[in-house]
């Protein structure tokens, strides 16, 4: 029986060898005459562990890593084949303490089948979503997508139910599902595991959308630097549509029509906000769209559009496969299913770490992210972005749950959890902020475009020691401004993590006037 074994070709592996380490396994299984093929999966998401390198057994996926081309002669001659003891060795994969502690939904299968199969695909419980779909009338499939608590994994957590009943009850000639792929937080890399690894589950998740708002069209929006996901993705369409689950009829004999296509966009933050993202879509510059009226009503080319997160969208399958009851037994208050956490920065453990919202803040940086890479205090973490707030270790105690975090001048956003240790600045992290808004404003609003400018100059004073408690009040005021007269939230969000940094860690914004020494 021929051994399968798994080398991801997931962009984080990619970068660290992964290729070199498949040239090499491929090198030595011809040379050797071994009975073995080689599985380009995706990543699990432990990326301290990459390129992990996995091989099936008749006891269940034993892995190595973190592999090195060099040692893939030692590995072989170990034993790897059959799951052989080696120093790389990490036992069976499925009880690494790290993925061991995860409730895998929307991940479930992201570092396990290989990306282009359909059989795999089908052989892990995929398609059932769809197929119960089908079945259903469209408000039934909205039901339950609402019953389940799906919330927005990629802003400010509004219902997705809510989002498709407006868009269901919408009327026009023709209707939109536009995946909102446009991944450009510091430290969230989410969407991009997804498209690499289970393409198909943002397929079929987009297809249930479809039926389920009366959507004949889906587009999935990108960034030029995604090319491995770009062309994963284009593969995964080609494939679902030679299979019959996309065209004039989703799953072969259904009434429902349904095909979609992957546009790239060239990497403007903004573009990541809904109305942005459609101008892009249309040829137009991004520049964000007043509202009234909403993308529902009137969204891509002026038809009524839902627009959804990646993540979002790919929650939808095995909620429509197990039922709205089992997703949403998951999660504490209003925030209800799981959450993938993509865990950054100075941090020993990095990577995807999927589960149930309520662990809080401390448990997800000190137990599973192990602290601090550099070993020194965690002064701080940024969660929900490059415009999320920075929580200080006194506020480690705040569950994961969008109210929660709201009720302390957070959000979760996408969920990226990006650490800092004890020689972090937070006066040049809050400078940086107002930097970023300034380079990636589209400029449609005087408060972002012109007050994320004058941040950058305040900080500066600030830094220069010029009559710092006047510019810090300049600032807040600033700030003030930005959030409540912004158009989007790139202008409305900046003062998150400048107004975090300066309540929190008042002592960096209190520099020490350089005095130049007399000669």
């Amino acid at each position: 029986m021929t051994v399968r074994i798994y080398i991801p070709r997931d962009a984080a592996a990619l970068a660290l060898g992964a290729e070199k380490v498949v040239e090499a396994m491929a090198g030595e299984i011809a040379a050797r005459g071994l009975d073995a093929t080689i599985v380009r999966n995706g990543s699990r998401g432990m990326h301290w562990l990459e390129p992990l390198v996995e091989v099936e057994t008749a006891g269940g996926r034993v892995a190595y890593g973190p592999v090195k081309a060099s040692d893939v002669a030692s590995l072989l001659d170990a034993g790897l084949i059959s799951g052989g003891a080696h120093p790389l060795c990490l036992g069976k994969t499925e009880e690494i303490p790290f993925l061991k502690r995860q409730t895998r939904l929307t991940f479930a299968r992201c570092g396990v089948i290989d990306p282009l199969s359909l059989e795999d695909y089908r052989a892990h419980r995929g398609l059932l979503g769809l197929e119960r779909a089908i079945a259903m009338q469209p408000a039934a499939i909205v039901a339950e997508v609402t019953e389940s608590g799906l919330r927005g994994r990629g802003g400010a957590g509004f219902p997705t139910g809510i989002k498709w009943k407006t868009v269901l009850e919408a009327r026009g000639p023709r209707k939109y599902i536009v995946c909102n792929a446009d991944e450009g937080d510091s430290g969230t890399f989410a969407d991009r595991m997804i498209m690499e690894g289970d393409p198909f589950v943002l397929i079929e998740g987009m297809a249930i959308a479809g039926i389920a708002t009366g959507a004949t069209k889906g587009y999935i929006y990108t960034r030029s630097e995604y090319p491995h996901a770009i062309a994963v993705m284009s593969a995964a369409i080609e494939i679902a549509r030679a299979a019959g689950v996309l065209g004039a009829s989703v799953l072969l004999g259904s009434a429902h029509a349904f095909d979609m296509e992957v546009r790239t966009g060239a990497g403007a933050y903004v573009c990541g906000e809904e109305t942005s993202l459609l101008n892009s879509l249309e040829g137009k510059r991004g520049l964000v769209r007043a509202k009234p009226p909403l993308p529902a009503h009137k969204g891509l080319f002026d038809r009524p559009t839902v627009i959804n997160n990646v993540i979002s969208l790919a929650s939808v399958p095995v909620i429509l496969d197990k039922g709205a009851g089992y997703y949403r037994d998951f999660g504490m208050g209003r925030s209800r299913g799981t959450i993938p956490l993509q865990i950054a920065g100075n941090v020993k453990h990095g990577g995807l770490f999927e589960t149930a919202f309520g662990l809080t803040l401390g448990e997800i940086v000190d137990e599973i992210g192990g602290g601090t890479a550099s070993a020194r205090p965690v002064k701080a973490v940024q969660v929900g972005g490059p415009l999320g707030a920075y929580f200080p270790r006194a506020l480690f105690d705040t569950p994961f749950d969008y109210e929660a975090f709201a009720a302390r001048d957070g959000l979760i956003g996408h969920a990226g959890i990006v650490v800092f240790d004890d020689t972090a600045d937070m006066l040049k992290q809050a400078r940086f902020a107002m930097e970023f808004c300034a380079v990636e404003s589209c400029g449609k609003c005087t408060p972002c475009r012109i007050g994320s400018t004058r941040g950058v100059e305040v900080a500066d004073r600030i830094a220069a020691g010029i009559e710092p408690e006047k510019n810090r009040e300049l600032l807040a005021d600033l700030c003030n401004t930005m959030k409540f007269g912004s158009l989007c939230a790139l202008g409305g969000f900046t003062p998150y993590p400048v107004m975090s940094a300066m309540t929190h860690f008042p002592e960096d914004f209190s520099p020490v006037p350089v005095v130049e020494a007399a000669e």
